[in-house]
């Protein structure tokens, strides 16, 4: 039995980054048929999720959702551009890593994510429950009563 948590903490570590994050930081990879990936873009209820709002505009919103995960544990800001933000989040057992790409669209005013574990099956709703704190957070009203006092 210690030596499968040992596996298991390896194959965390080792996991090299998805080959289904965005091609073009314009567009979000859809969901493999593995419970572990939430998606602002799927049709399939059991990995959809509703996009995030813009706030005032784009480059405000993105510059909430950088601070938000900034306060997140064992979060890491891999790539962000004005229009896109790619966070490595790991668990704090294994180690595994899940990867979360937000992108805006502004032409319909909200922006996409992707919340996706890198190896495994099943992530027992840990992507779910992530993107909802997240979006709570985002659409939390007195960030935007302090912004707008600036």
């Amino acid at each position: 039995m210690p030596l499968l948590f040992i596996l298991l903490g390896a194959l965390g570590c080792i996991s090299g980054a998805s080959q289904s994050l965005g091609k073009d930081n314009a567009d979000l990879a859809p969901c493999p048929n593995s419970p572990n990936c939430i998606s602002s873009l799927s049709e399939d209820p059991r990995h959809a999720m509703p996009p995030l709002p813009y706030l005032t505009s784009g480059r405000q919103s993105m510059d909430r959702l950088v601070q938000i995960v900034q306060g997140m544990e064992r979060a890491k800001i891999v790539s962000t551009t004005p229009t896109y933000l790619h966070v490595e989040f790991r668990s704090a057992i294994f180690g595994f890593v899940d990867d979360v790409e937000f992108v805006l669209d502004d032409a319909a005013r909200v922006i996409h994510f992707r919340s996706a574990s890198r190896t495994g099956w099943y992530d027992f709703g840990v992507n779910r429950r992530r993107m909802a704190q997240i979006s709570d957070q985002y659409l939390d009203h007195t960030y935007e009563k302090e912004s707008e006092k600036k």
